[in-house]
């Protein structure tokens, strides 16, 4: 008997092709919204697997649906966003990612945990990009009647030459942004639990701030890369917000957690601060599935949003999508061996 995988959203054809090698393959073809819980029980009556993305919720009810569903494919599990216990009591295995065999010839040369932190490293200095040079407003300008002035005032930016980017948090994203920050000519200072050495600051041209407040006060732009944990809920704040340069930016490409929402809103209404680039958002999963971002935010022009893409190259997500692949076809090919 042929076996049968769902796939919860569109994905790059390499991981699909690797999973038709071995079963049949249906996707859910929405790329506008994520996929409902309702939707996803429905599919897990009429599968053997679920390929899941790294926020698609395995809930109580899913399994349920289908006890006799024979695995779940994961990026990773994870207790925030997946039922363990559930799935362990009706014996459904979460399959885990497996990093994909680069092909012959070229292709994938890094896993999809490789290549994620430089994609969205390169976004968050895309978001950096255009609020200092108002691409976005300058688009929408241009646009408008078709007709310009030449070096008109009315889109006047602070640039990127001379200017300081705060990194709050230096992990596998800031470090990758790190060096293409300092490409810019901008004074990169960055802020974590623990310094690196001397060594390791100078290799990344970066300059350590011991107090976060002086950290987000100092910077131009301030990127929020902080890890999520439970400590780190609303990070940045109202107070925080206060801190900050009225000329400065705020950029997020961590967690939309580790900022109050509401804070940031209106820290951009009253011009608290300049702008924000932003790729994450409260309003999405763990703490809710059906993922949003408030009208307030939709209306500003001294916002720049992306819907939590920040891997979205064809080789990033290609190799993200084909890990999990993996996981799915060696299990099938197991059972039928």
């Amino acid at each position: 008997m042929t076996e049968k995988i769902f796939v919860c959203q569109p994905i790059p054809e390499v991981a699909l092709a690797r999973m038709r090698e071995v079963a049949e393959v249906e996707m859910f073809p929405f790329a506008h919204r994520e996929i409902s819980v309702g939707e996803l029980e429905s599919a897990a009556r009429r599968s053997d697997y679920i390929f899941c993305m790294h926020s698609t919720p395995i809930t109580a009810s899913m399994v349920a649906a289908n006890p006799n569903l024979k695995g779940y494919g994961v990026a990773h599990a994870r207790a925030d966003v997946h039922d363990l216990a559930a799935c362990q009591a009706a014996g459904i295995s979460l399959l885990e990612a497996k990093a994909p065999i680069p092909p012959e010839g070229g292709g994938y040369s890094l896993n999809g945990a490789g290549l994620n932190p430089r994609a969205t490293a390169d976004l968050m200095v895309a978001l950096l990009l255009n609020l200092a040079y108002r691409v976005v407003e300058a688009d929408k300008y241009c646009r408008g009647t078709g007709y310009f002035q030449e070096m008109t005032m009315d889109l006047m930016g602070q640039g990127c030459t001379g200017k300081t980017v705060s990194l709050y948090g230096l992990g596998k994203v800031a470090r990758q942004a790190a060096k293409r920050l300092r490409a810019l000519d901008m004074t990169v200072l960055y802020t974590k639990r623990t310094r690196l050495s001397p060594e390791e600051e100078a290799e990344l041209g970066v300059e350590w701030v011991a107090d976060p407040d002086e950290l987000i006060a100092r910077g131009d732009y301030v990127s929020m890369l902080a890890n999520f944990e439970d400590a780190n809920l609303r990070l940045m704040g109202e107070r925080e917000f206060h801190l900050m340069k009225p000329t400065a930016y705020f950029i997020n490409v961590g967690r939309g957690r580790l900022v109050d929402e509401d804070a940031m809103i209106r820290a951009l209404q009253d011009g608290t601060i300049a702008g924000a680039g932003l790729d994450v958002f409260w309003n999405e999963p763990p703490l809710v599935f059906d993922a949003y971002i408030p009208e307030a935010l939709r209306k500003m022009d001294n916002v720049v949003l992306t819907p939590h893409n920040g891997g979205a190259t064809w080789d990033s997500r290609g190799a993200q999508t084909l890990s999990v692949a993996n996981a799915i076809a060696d299990d099938i090919i197991r059972r039928a061996s």
